[in-house]
């Protein structure tokens, strides 16, 4: 089956999906951290409108809840704990560009075509749907990945595994048409945790050496004492 026979809310959930591919790519390149979070934001709003479209083409009604859940969440709460975050550590008008963005950008686009030709032999030809999304969440999840390594701040390496988990969660509702409710509530409370968890590291890693740049951390050495 083509992508033009596909019902048209599986049409408008694909294009809101490479849209969180898109986003994917605005985290990786986007220079202010600020931005970053903005963008984040937008990633977790475009999933809970995705959620939202499984659920009236499934006809599965608690996904609309966890439609609800994703807004509230990762629209809305951790973008503001971010932000909260980023004020307190005084890093409001930080920006970081990409060592060799041409390179960095080459290697996600690479990856793209990596999920696709992952795909390509593990789903039936006739799935498109289920193919597009899932190479789609495959990529997303690479970017994620490669944004974690390609980075030096530690708020941006925590941006990039939450669009990691992104990608995995977009892939649960999309191609299995969602998760129980109960597992979903369990995976939002854990993110939740590890949002907190994360900010309470970085602050205790700010009063330490007043940085969070991981170079900084590789270079940390023994001192004295614990050479002798």
């Amino acid at each position: 089956m083509s992508l033009v026979e596909l019902p048209v809310l599986q049409q408008l959930v694909l294009v809101m999906a490479a849209l969180v591919l898109f986003t994917s790519f605005v985290l990786l390149e986007q220079a202010r951290l600020v931005s970053a979070i903005h963008a984040f934001a937008w990633q977790g709003g475009l999933i809970a409108a995705i959620t939202a479209l499984v659920a009236a083409t499934e006809g599965s009604p608690h996904l609309y809840i966890s439609a609800l859940l994703t807004l509230g969440l990762k629209a809305l709460l951790i973008p503001w704990l971010l932000h909260r975050l980023v004020r307190h550590l005084d890093l409001e008008r930080y920006t970081e560009t990409l060592g060799r963005p041409a390179l960095v950008l080459m290697a996600a686009v690479a990856l793209v075509i990596f999920s696709y030709w992952l795909v390509l032999p593990l789903v039936a030809q006739e799935l498109t749907f289920t193919r597009d999304i899932v190479a789609i969440s495959l990529a997303a999840v690479l970017i994620g990945l490669l944004m974690m390594v390609a980075r030096r701040k530690a708020v941006l390496q925590v941006l990039g595994f939450m669009a990691m988990e992104n990608g995995l969660f977009l892939a649960a509702v999309s191609a299995t048409e969602g998760m129980p409710l109960v597992v979903e509530l369990g995976i939002a409370f854990d993110v939740l945790v590890a949002v907190v968890l994360f900010g309470v590291f970085f602050l205790q890693i700010r009063e330490s050496i007043d940085s969070l740049d991981v170079d900084r951390l590789n270079r940390l050495t023994e001192t004295p004492e614990e050479e002798r």
